[in-house]
């Protein structure tokens, strides 16, 4: 295992002592640092940005080839860590403590350490992570003048005020499927410069509104919507990839629900969160992309390709493509027909 000494008071300086570690490059960008390495120790980046009043976003995407145990160790300056892990999972333990506390994935957390009690963090081999956390140095956040910490929750108030860092604070969220797409939102941003600063930071102060209103409601003893569970996300991909496969056979959202086991409420929340659709719009989806594919290979007619992909109805069919691909298929396939002509005369 290797142990990893995180002592630096700044984000940057957190991504400086992880490349002593693990190699590579840091390259900045906007604002925005960047450590990517691919060794025999790790493969993979850490990318950070710090905002004004001690607020950063630190995320690693990584596989280690060892285990890692993150040794936080910043003496009086102990960030409030508000993190989420999107894929994998990891550990978390205060040094006085025996047992790990494990972080699945979709699931979140909120944890300050105090002066002089450092954080371990456990990274195990093998796994690819995803972990998104949101840093906040108190002393400079407090300054801010409209911090509204006074909305806050008791407990998490005394947090955010303890700036002499006497106090240690944990607390593990179940599963949080919304906030994955937010964080998603992060990853796949494609504009650049202010305007991508600006966003990132948008998408933060939502982050922590989403950390705070999800402790807000355990602390108020309010029941927090049942969520789907990761073995239960395993079960709909295997019907997703079951409907992927062979397009063609009836499926519903009655039938499927029997098979899985799983309520209509849970697939549809399941289908809605991996595949941004409802069951029927997979299924319509995949369907179409099967014919679209089949025309592309096949001399099928489109009355055939209507059949075989599982439609009872041609007429139907034309209008969900046309909606879908803005051409009627008698005209995507003209233009395959065109297409293929071309080809071969070259």
């Amino acid at each position: 295992m290797i142990e990893v000494i995180l002592s630096a008071e700044s984000t940057e300086g957190v991504v400086k002592q992880m490349q002593a570690y693990f190699g590579g490059e840091i390259t900045e960008r906007w604002g925005e640092h960047t450590l990517m390495f691919d060794n025999q120790i790790a493969k993979g980046c850490v990318r950070c940005i710090t905002f004004d009043w001690g607020v950063s976003l630190l995320e690693i995407d990584a596989l280690f080839y060892d285990d890692i145990l993150f040794i936080n160790d910043n003496g009086n300056s102990n960030p409030i860590h508000f993190s989420y892990c999107s894929q994998g999972f990891y550990k978390n333990r205060f040094e006085n403590e025996t047992e790990f506390h494990t972080v699945e994935q979709f699931h979140s957390s909120i944890i300050v350490s105090k002066t002089d009690l450092k954080l371990h963090t456990f990274f195990p081999k093998e796994i690819h992570l995803i972990l998104n956390d949101i840093r906040i140095i108190r002393t400079e956040f407090l300054k801010k003048r409209n911090n509204q910490l006074s909305e806050l929750n008791e407990n998490l108030y005394r947090v955010f005020v303890d700036d002499k860092d006497e106090t240690a604070f944990a607390y593990y969220s179940p599963i949080h499927l919304r906030m994955e797409d937010y964080v998603k939102t992060l990853r796949d941003l494609k504009t650049e410069g202010m305007a991508r600063v600006l966003h990132i930071e948008g998408e933060v102060y939502h982050l922590l509104s989403m950390h705070i209103a999800r402790h807000d409601k355990y602390q108020s003893n309010e029941a927090i919507p049942n969520s789907l569970l990761k073995d239960e996300l395993k079960i709909i991909r295997r019907h997703a990839k079951k409907i992927l496969d062979d397009p063609s056979l009836s499926y519903n959202l009655d039938q499927i629900s029997r098979d899985s086991g799983l309520s209509q409420a849970k697939l549809q929340e399941g289908f809605k969160f991996l595949y941004a659709r409802t069951v029927t719009e997979y299924i319509r989806h995949v369907r179409l992309e099967a014919a679209r594919d089949l025309m592309n290979t096949t001399d099928l007619n489109i009355s055939q390709i209507v059949y075989t992909i599982g439609f009872t109805s041609r007429s139907y069919f034309s209008k969900i493509f046309k909606e879908k691909y803005d051409m009627t298929p008698h005209e995507f396939k003209k233009q395959v027909v065109v297409v293929n002509m071309e080809d071969e005369e070259m």
